[in-house]
């Protein structure tokens, strides 16, 4: 092979790198999720919309421009007001309404309004709009925390699956081991092994198969998942930083000081209490409605029709060629009694509602918490036990093959050893999930994210 050849085949090789595993510890795959999931990129636009109401109903306050033109026609007129177009006499013209034919007509109007005084409209609807957008960052919050808990949902699920593969792997090994020793044990046919030793480890067999099985599902499921929220794409490979589930630290801390804190953090008590404002400035923007504004302006227009003299006399108005602007200062109403009475009766209804929400929230809250914190603490223990009862059954399981294997156990007793170590093992490692789960769901019900 020459230098050429060689020189090619690095080449090729620096540009097609084989794609490497991401790996990525728990806080990675939160801080990766957090920017990637379009449920919390959806809440935060619907943050910038809210923003705009508050903008319209600020706007409000401002300039008004009205105006409209358009081209018509109009009859075609020659000479003056009287009898045969002239300009002076007694006699009006009698000529017919379309005495020349017809005339194009342009015409404009137009105003500049400028609100004075609007008895609280602007101010109340601006009110309710600043509370719309606090209702709307708590969403962020709360979709922010059901991204951490999916993503706790997913990367510890993982870990549980594939200690848990692994563990099956282990204990399938040692019962095919086990299996080997009979099945050549009834061949040689000396009576060291019976029949029902290898039915009891088939049985055993069985159901280690199925809970494997099921373990290399979960574990299939958990990473896709995982590439699912942080956004690296399913065909993307991906790798945990933990080698296996450990529970997390017991947080600290007594069931009051919890409660305390969830009433103080809980993106939902913001937001009822900037539901409660919103609606309220809504109220009385709806009763507002019923008085008028108070405003100045400008207001104009202008006529022209091409082929129709101009009618000069101050005391007679043509619409078909006149210009005029004035400065004005009115008052106007744009009210329905029976609608704005039913407007306000359904602002008010909503705000007791959302009183009595509050109400809910006030005494469920600390509900929640109390239930995440048992929960806790007695997952915490359970963690404990099963794992000095996973290191006995362990050390059983041991103690039975090397009895077996010197002809002092039964097949079947180390079937339920072997069973009883899986059984209790897995147990253990599911219970450290639930533990871990159960943290992650009290720092949700204290309203942290982390």
């Amino acid at each position: 092979m020459n230098k050429t050849l060689i020189s090619l085949i690095v080449a090729a090789a620096i540009a097609s790198p084989v794609a490497q595993a991401q790996t990525i510890s728990l806080n990675d795959a939160i801080t990766m999720s957090l920017s990637a999931d379009p449920r919390i990129k959806e809440r935060e636009q619907l943050v910038e919309s809210a923003r705009a109401l508050l903008d319209e109903a600020q706007g409000s306050d401002g300039l008004r421009l009205s105006a409209n033109v358009f081209i018509g026609l109009s009859p075609q007129v020659k000479g003056g007001f009287y009898q045969n177009g002239a300009t002076s006499g007694t006699t009006p013209r009698s000529d017919g309404p379309f005495p020349g034919g017809l005339s194009d007509w342009t015409s404009l109007q137009f105003s500049i309004i400028k609100p004075l005084y609007t008895f609280g409209k602007i101010e109340h609807y601006s009110e309710a709009a600043k509370g719309n957008i606090d209702v709307k960052r708590g969403d962020v919050r709360i979709s922010q925390a059901d991204t951490v808990i999916d993503v706790k949902r997913a990367y510890y699920g993982y870990l549980t699956a594939r200690d848990s593969r692994r563990l099956l792997d282990d204990v399938q090994k040692k019962l095919n081991d086990a299996l080997a020793r009979v099945e050549r044990n009834l061949k040689a046919d000396k009576g060291e092994s019976k029949q029902s030793d290898l039915y009891a480890l088939q049985a055993a067999n069985g159901m280690l198969a199925k809970y494997l099985s099921q373990a290399q599902a979960i574990e299939k499921i958990s990473l896709d998942g995982l590439k699912l929220l942080t956004g690296v794409g399913l065909d993307s490979k991906l790798e945990v930083a933990d080698d296996g589930i450990t529970p997390v630290a017991l947080p600290t801390g007594t069931l009051v000081d919890f409660e305390n804190t969830a009433v103080a953090n809980r993106p939902e008590m913001a937001q009822l209490e900037a539901g409660m404002r919103a609606r309220r400035a809504l109220v009385a923007a709806k009763k507002s409605e019923s008085y008028p504004n108070i405003y100045a302006g400008v207001i104009g227009q202008a006529n022209y029709a091409s082929r129709r003299d101009t009618l000069n006399n101050p005391y007679l108005y043509d619409p078909f060629n006149n210009a005029g602007l004035t400065p004005v200062v009115g008052m106007k109403w744009d009210v329905v009694p029976a609608v704005a009475s039913a407007q306000v009766a359904q602002a008010q209804a909503d705000l007791e509602a959302l009183n009595y929400k509050t109400q809910f929230a006030q005494a469920g809250i600390p509900f929640q918490v109390a239930e995440a914190y048992n929960q806790v603490q007695a997952n915490y223990y359970a963690q404990q036990q099963l794992a000095i009862g996973a290191m006995a059954g362990r050390r059983w399981m041991i103690a039975a093959l090397a009895d077996f294997s010197a002809g002092l156990e039964k097949a079947d007793k180390v079937a339920d050893a072997l069973k009883t170590y899986a059984l209790t093992q897995a147990e253990y490692l599911r219970t450290v999930n639930d533990y871990n789960m159960n943290v992650a769901q009290l720092n949700r019900a204290i309203g942290e994210t982390k």
